[in-house]
């Protein structure tokens, strides 16, 4: 398994997230090919990385209504 320096990494909060804070997950757009996402709570908890074209594929999904969230 690879392992991934994201000390330098960029976080955005998800687009779907409203301004209150809760309920929200990071993603960092710094990576060509993997996605790390984390949630917005716990900034220095664990970190999930999917493969790019698998991130984009469910979020698509998510997006088409194809998958409930």
């Amino acid at each position: 398994m690879r392992r991934i320096d994201l000390s330098a990494a960029t976080w955005r909060k998800s687009s779907y997230s409203n301004s209150d804070g809760g309920e929200c997950v990071e993603v960092s757009d710094d990576f060509a090919d993997t996605v790390p996402v984390r949630d917005s709570k716990h900034p220095h908890g664990p970190v999930l990385v999917f493969p790019a074209g698998g991130w984009s594929s469910f979020v698509a999904a998510v997006r088409d209504g194809g998958l409930s969230v």
